[in-house]
């Protein structure tokens, strides 16, 4: 079992080649990592102290409907949806993982900040998060627990899954291919430790 207590790891390093490199791109931020990692507390967090738009991917990944996360959208209707929120917007942070569907967006990054912590705590927010969204529904029997379970499983999957699933495997080829600085946060960081160092970042 991973430790908790396990020291945290603070990278950052440059990219392969950074084009048209102005005023706007460093106003485009990009956030992923696993589901229960912090990408969207992060992203929310930081906009209320930069100013800056945020802006997640499940909200354009997923249609609206009356039990949220079950329909997703078709490829192209979420591409111009984001595209047109991302437009709007001179200075935004993009949390969530676009990987595969929203590749056409990755030259907009200025900064892409992957997030990962120990797969146990993970799971034990994501627990504490679907029981504050559904409590009781969760449970065994509850109208959710199938889905909750079914859900808890995919999210588990994350540190040992392929590159057919969001997995950590997949993250990492993906950020391999990209051409902008990546901050990598790996460990139990507190979230104001975060913000400080994409912050930092920012005003480089």
């Amino acid at each position: 079992m991973e430790s908790f207590e396990k020291m945290p790891k603070f990278v950052l390093y440059r990219g392969k080649h950074i084009e048209n490199e102005g005023a706007l791109m460093k106003n485009h931020i990009h956030i992923l990592g696993a589901s229960g990692s912090g990408t969207t507390t992060l992203g929310l967090e930081l906009a209320k102290k930069t100013g800056y738009h945020h802006f997640d991917t499940d909200d354009f990944y997923w249609e609206q409907t009356d039990i949220p996360y079950t329909k997703p959208r078709p490829i192209e209707e979420r591409q111009k949806l984001l595209r047109s929120k991302l437009l709007s917007k001179t200075k935004w942070i993009l949390t969530g993982s676009l990987t595969g569907w929203g590749d056409m967006f990755v030259p907009e990054f200025y900064l892409v900040v992957f997030l990962w912590i120990p797969s146990d705590l993970r799971i034990q927010r994501l627990h504490a998060r679907e029981r504050l969204r559904y409590g009781s529904q969760i449970e065994y029997g509850g109208e959710k627990y199938k889905s909750f379970i079914k859900f808890i499983d995919w999210a588990s999957m994350y540190d040992t899954g392929d590159e057919s699933i969001r997995s950590k495997k997949l993250h990492e080829s993906w950020l391999k291919g990209i051409n902008c600085d990546v901050l990598r946060l790996e460990g139990k960081f507190e979230l104001e430790k975060k913000i400080q160092h994409v912050i930092t970042r920012i005003k480089r």
